[in-house]
């Protein structure tokens, strides 16, 4: 009966005990941390680089549909639709290339915030365990905090974490 009793005040104390609880704003960490900032920089210079590309392909394939529409007047209606097929077929042939290209582009940029915030969520769970918090709570847009006190804000201190590693 004692060691159920001893158990009970045990449990009791340790039950009474105050959790740390902090939250972050998801939105603030991602909009500021300046390692995403710098990937997005990168990515909007590839994507003009890209779309440069691509105009400059396309504007030389209009020219040559041009070039192509004067010559088939010239051309018997045999020659114009074996000509024509295969103009068509390296115009699909371009577009896909031009398509599977952006793809690729797209997916480089997706992995690489990817590692952005599985970064940003192991610096969070490292901080979260160094200062002694039992929970750090998402919040902003998609979060789950609607309310919380400022000083459970732990955003800036994280943030500012994450960026001094950055700069390193």
């Amino acid at each position: 009966m004692k060691k159920i009793i001893m158990a009970f005040v045990v449990f009791t104390a340790l039950s009474c005990q105050e959790s740390k609880i902090g939250f972050i704003d998801n939105q603030k960490i991602m909009a500021d941390y300046q390692e995403k900032k710098d990937v997005e920089a990168k990515f909007q210079i590839k994507v003009d680089a890209f779309s440069k590309k691509r105009d400059s392909i396309s504007q030389s394939f209009q020219m040559r549909g041009q070039a192509f529409q004067v010559q088939a007047q010239k051309m018997s209606q045999a020659q114009v639709e074996e000509q024509s097929a295969q103009f068509q077929q390296e115009g699909q042939f371009i577009g896909q290339q031009l398509q599977k290209e952006q793809e690729q582009l797209q997916m480089q940029n997706q992995t690489e915030m990817d590692s952005i915030i599985s970064k940003v969520k192991r610096e969070i769970q490292a901080y979260g365990k160094a200062n002694g918090y039992s929970f750090i709570l998402g919040g902003g847009d998609g979060g789950s905090v609607l309310y919380g006190e400022e000083t459970k804000d732990v955003t800036a201190p994280i943030l500012k974490v994450l960026n001094d590693k950055y700069k390193k």
